[in-house]
């Protein structure tokens, strides 16, 4: 079973303090609908999701051992949200040979109209450092649509590898 640490924290040189915090559904579900109904945020597949269905999600995901949820805040502010998963729960299980200590991993960065460099980069750092030593993962899978060019970069950089495109 999958552990999940209380908090997590990282302070990047350049960009400040970075702290995760698990997602608590009734006080942040107005937030995280915000967020995950913006056109930005096309690819979570939430567009016409309500504040109901954003609120129900995230307590179903609270109630699980083997799935979590973390908003992510960049000096005190909330800025991005991370799900973490065991991949041996999900459709994964027969996509790909899930070993032991894989985890599964979500991210998604708040919309704004005031973007800071490298911030994506900064926040990418930051779950892999919870992923690596929150929840001492050996290696961590995603499964970003394929579509989605800016997170493929992204995922590329922090030194993700592609393997196939598969159909979920």
């Amino acid at each position: 079973m999958m552990q999940a640490p209380p908090a997590f924290e990282r302070r990047d040189e350049r960009l400040g303090e970075f702290t995760l915090r698990p997602v608590a559904p009734a006080l942040d579900a107005p937030l995280l609908h915000e967020w995950v109904t913006h056109p930005k945020c096309r690819y979570w597949m939430m567009a016409e999701a309500s504040l109901a269905d954003v609120r129900a999600e995230h307590e179903s995901i609270a109630a699980s051992a083997h799935h979590f949820a973390f908003l992510g805040a960049h000096r005190r502010r909330p800025a991005f949200l991370v799900e973490v998963y065991d991949p041996a729960r999900t459709e994964l299980a027969g996509v790909y040979d899930v070993r032991e200590d894989d985890v599964g991993m979500h991210v998604l960065t708040a919309p704004t109209d005031t973007p800071i460099r490298g911030f994506t980069k900064g926040v990418m750092v930051t779950v892999m450092d919870l992923l690596f030593d929150g929840f001492a993962a050996k290696r961590v899978v995603v499964e970003p649509d394929a579509t989605n060019t800016p997170i493929h970069r992204l995922n590329e950089w922090v030194g993700f590898r592609p393997d196939r495109t598969v159909r979920l």
